[in-house]
């Protein structure tokens, strides 16, 4: 057996805390495990001074009680309500009340009558009315961020419930301290209000076709096991009759220190982390587990084929079930899933389906749970193919792993390209915090968990091909997921609840001690552009380098001052570019020739800017600039290549206008924009026939002609210098005028387009001035306030107290270029019966920006902590100098928003409100199904007129 590189190696700190570490772990992780069972990871992490933590909790959705599916995503839900020390006014109180409704509930869910059960659900919304006036709405996140928090979240999936926050490193005490009262206790507090944004969510899935695919296939692959069976939002049943005693035994049981752990990764002490995280949690009570006994899937033995129906463009998956993550079949069911498809780089269906355009798309990829997992492959055919042909295709391609018939070189280059993005991720933060997380979610060491790659290495061609030989037989499911209506759409209905009381103002004595204790502020940083960026000049083209501190990848970036507005077909040109090849390469050859030696492109076009960039190991991308100057020097022009490419695009933008998002997208900028924007200005059906390829070719041909500058991103800028001047040609052809796009005012239009979904949705979108710098700190203010996040006042009255929206915000956006509008938007995603009063309360709310003085002070100074603890590293150095260029500025602009802030009051921010939002007159998005229209609400609104697809997208 190979002798493993990575070993565990016990260590004693300076303060007598026992911890393993892993030789040769250049993140040098900390493992410790504490008198009580939980275990903590830490690790440094300089870039900020700031801490990732993650509170990963081994349980999911797979332990929800048969009878209470959904319980374990409501209790995540639940865990941001508070305690008895957060979040109330009179715990005493309080306490009794909710003790009421918990019995309430259990009467509810035991009592079979329909109308017994409406009568008694309204004694809960009465005895919840009353509770309401002892709660603290969304204290939880008032007091964390006061901390200057960011990406407070959570999310609950198969095995594992996550709590999620970014946290300034001097504020690591205080939020030891909040985290050590959630995790102590639970209060289902604001539970019904709760309850209903549960249910939207589960609407709002109804209308989510790849949850609804994904349903099915589960479902198919494991008829036994809770991977299939039980699905994290629930069953409609369960959703409707909780139970609150048993979301209580579900947190005694699985909510104890020996079940979840302490992620940290930042800017930290190791010693004084982990006597602070002893000190807070050490005194947790270790508990036994409940016994499980193991569900044992039989094996699949035969073709398990399902159809799901919805108004997409129609697709096909398939799915073979694996034994589980990091066990051989699992980890050879990976490295086929990228023989496959290796990023859209050089797989099989890479190269014979894609480029090839044999069909619209396909992809494959392995999923590795805790127990079990899968290998599956998704193909979406052209209109004039059938699900069967797609199907067929794809599994010519497992035909030919099972053969061989793949290069030899493709194993090594997976390899190497797995050993390159995991050096991507664990570089931030967050990269290494998440993948210590899901190790410890898995049962796995770390030491396992950095060996793998040796082990993925010490796989053969032979392996793979006998796996394959052995794992693919006529022993998949198979969704076909067809175009058509929906039958199966199930809507959770709103049984009907009076909004509760928010109490804005009130504070409890927890928040009170928090808010008293005073740590030392950490200072901003603000950059200095001339000195962390260094310039020069190659032929006449400007030169910028960043230095790499951290690995051995490097970035270099052609940047052409010209977009689609200068050649409207430029993006149509750079997609092309991708499905021909050269006099010395085939479109697919050059693919393996990139996958090859390790270094992925990109063409990125916006409005302004062509943006052409080459990411690898550092000793590569030498090689990968001659690839890419060949390839667009000597592309090759193939009308018949073309025409494919053609019938293509034309069938993806007919696939686009089936889609949900992308037709909320659309019209979202047709209410925003009107009829003729860069939005619908596309090359139509008829130019794209006739036009040779020539047209195209004949601009990539000529691109390295224009002006352009050239950002590297590495270590060694001398060689970049030595050799880059070998690949730049002096200017010779003039940047093309842009074309000027109208931007309209918005006067009060309300757009509809209908589409067959459970949910209704709104956008309101309303012109400001044009954009002015001294506004910044207002709006970063105002949003925070007012518009964005769990404490925002749009957010505890749409949501908290109401529960008309599982999602709805207002934000102010400033605009990102001197001498054009800004634009302040609203989104309301509800149930159309909810719609009116939910767009009613928001007028209410938009008509005078409320006062909330705490609320205020909050929303300032986390946003003055988010700016004094974020640094600018990496690539957004170079890049942020674009950016400010653009709004006439070349310092640190985050300089100027910190001092506006700091003088900021609430009189300002009014007066701001009264002359540059409430002036403002919106038009109105919304797409739903048109029977569920009140026409009546919608009239109030302004000027109804329905909208059609090719109106909105052009074509």
């Amino acid at each position: 057996m190979t002798d493993k590189r990575y070993k565990e190696t016990i260590h004693t700190d300076k303060n007598n805390y026992e911890y393993i570490s892993i030789t040769h772990d250049e993140n040098r992780v900390r493992v410790y495990t504490l008198k009580n069972g939980l275990k903590v990871f830490l690790a440094q992490n300089f870039d900020a001074p700031r801490i990732q933590t993650y509170i990963p909790v081994r349980t999911g959705s797979n332990n929800d009680p048969s009878d209470n599916t959904g319980l374990a995503h409501y209790l995540e839900h639940m865990m941001f309500k508070g305690t008895s020390k957060i979040g109330t006014q009179d715990w005493t109180q309080e306490k009794a009340l909710l003790d009421q409704i918990s019995e309430l509930y259990e009467q509810h869910k035991a009592e079979p009558d329909a109308e017994k059960k409406k009568d008694i659900y309204k004694k809960i919304d009465a005895v919840s009315q009353e509770a309401s006036q002892y709660a603290i709405a969304n204290e939880y996140d008032k007091v964390i961020s006061s901390l200057g928090a960011s990406g407070t979240n959570a999310h609950t999936w198969f095995d594992e419930t996550v709590y999620k926050n970014n946290i300034p490193n001097n504020e690591l005490e205080k939020w030891l301290k909040v985290e050590k009262e959630r995790f102590s206790e639970v209060v289902l507090r604001l539970f019904h209000t709760e309850l209903e944004s549960v249910y939207e969510e589960f609407n709002r899935a109804q209308d989510n076709d790849s949850r609804l695919v994904n349903y099915e296939l589960m479902d198919a692959l494991f008829p036994t096991h809770a991977n299939g069976q039980q699905t994290t939002l629930g069953k409609p049943e369960h959703l409707k009759n909780p139970s609150m005693k048993a979301i209580h035994k579900y947190f005694d049981e699985y909510y104890v220190p020996n079940n979840y752990a302490m992620v940290m990764v930042g800017d930290l002490v190791f010693e004084d982390a982990i006597q602070l995280i002893d000190q807070y949690f050490g005194a947790i009570p270790y508990k036994e587990l409940p016994k499980k006994t193991p569900v044992i899937e039989k094996p699949l033995t035969a073709i398990v084929k399902r159809t799901v129906k919805s108004p997409t463009t129609p697709r096909v998956q398939l799915a073979w079930r694996t034994d589980s993550y990091g066990t051989k079949e699992a980890m050879l069911a990976d490295i086929t899933a990228n023989i496959m498809s290796n990023r859209g780089e050089a797989g099989l269906l890479d190269l014979h389906i894609n480029q090839t355009q044999r069909m619209l798309w396909a992809q494959a990829f392995s999923v590795g749970l805790k127990q079990y997992g899968y290998f599956s492959i998704v193909a979406v055919p052209k209109e004039t193919q059938t699900l069967d042909e797609a199907k067929d295709m794809v599994l010519e391609q497992i035909e030919l792993v099972k053969k061989g018939e793949f290069p030899d070189w493709m194993l090594p280059a997976i390899i190497n390209d797995f050993k390159l993005q995991r050096m991507k991720a664990l570089e931030t933060a967050d990269g290494l915090a998440t993948n210590l997380y899901d190790t410890y979610i898995k049962g796995r060491t770390w030491a396992e968990e950095l060996n793998e790659m040796d082990v993925y290495a010490a796989f053969t061609k032979q392996d793979v091909v006998d796996f394959a030989k052995d794992f693919f037989k006529n022993n998949y499911v198979i969704i076909n997921k067809e175009k058509g209506v929906n039958d199966k759409l199930i809507r959770v209905e709103n049984p009907g609840i009076t909004p509760i009381k928010i109490n804005r103002e009130a504070q409890s004595e927890f928040l009170k001690q928090i808010l008293a204790e005073k740590t030392e502020d950490i200072q901003p940083e603000f950059i200095d552009y001339d000195k962390e960026i260094l310039t020069d000049t190659v032929k006449d083209k400007k030169l910028s380098f960043v230095k790499n501190k951290y690995n051995d990848i490097a970035q270099a970036y052609f940047i052409f001052p010209f977009g689609s507005d200068n050649e409207r077909d430029l993006g149509i040109s750079t997609q092309l570019l991708q499905y021909l090849g050269t006099d010395k390469y085939s479109p697919e050859d050059l693919k393996k020739e990139f996958f090859k030696i390790g270094v992925s492109n990109d063409f990125k076009t916006t409005n302004d800017q062509l943006l052409i960039s080459l990411s690898g190991l550092e000793e590569n991308i030498q090689q990968g600039i001659e690839l890419l100057q060949h390839w667009m020097q000597n592309i090759k022009p193939d009308q018949e290549v073309y025409h494919q490419f053609v019938e293509t695009v034309l069938e993806n933008r007919e696939a686009v206008k089936k889609d949900k998002n992308r037709i909320m997208t659309a019209l979202t900028n047709y209410t925003k924009l009107g009829e003729f924007s860069r939005f619908t200005d596309v090359i139509s059906k008829e130019e794209l026939e006739s036009s040779a390829v020539e047209k195209f070719t004949d601009r990539m041909k000529n691109l390295f002609k224009f002006p352009y500058q050239l950002f590297f991103y590495g270590k060694n800028y001398e060689n970049f210098k030595n050799y880059i001047d070998h690949y730049v040609e002096v200017s010779s052809l003039a940047i093309p005028e842009p074309k000027e796009y109208p931007e309209p005012e918005t006067n009060g239009n309300v757009y509809f387009t209908n589409y067959d979904m459970v949910q209704m949705e709104m956008s309101k979108i309303g012109k400001g001035k044009n954009v002015n710098i001294l506004n910044f700190g207002k709006i970063n203010v105002f949003n925070e306030y007012f518009g964005r996040g769990l404490s925002s006042i749009v957010f505890q009255e749409i949501r908290e107290s109401k529960s008309l929206a599982y999602s709805a915000y207002v934000s102010y956006s400033a605009n990102s270029e001197l001498g054009h509008p800004d634009y302040v938007s609203t989104y309301i995603g509800t149930q159309p019966d909810k719609l009116q009063i939910a767009v009613d309360t928001m007028s209410e709310l938009m008509n005078d920006l409320p006062e909330v003085s705490i609320q205020f002070e909050n929303a300032k100074n986390t946003a003055m902590k988010q700016i004094a603890s974020t640094r600018v590293t990496r690539t957004n150095i170079f890049f942020n100098t674009l950016r400010l260029k653009k709004i006439g500025v070349a310092h640190d602009f985050r300089k100027d928003i910190y001092e506006q802030i700091q003088s900021l009051d609430f009189a300002v921010v009014k007066k701001f409100y009264q002359t540059e939002i409430k002036p403002l007159h919106f038009n109105t998005a919304i797409i739903g199904k048109k029977e569920n229209l009140n026409m009546e609400a919608v009239n109030e609104m302004g000027t109804f007129k329905e909208i059609g697809l090719k109106d909105i997208f052009g074509h």
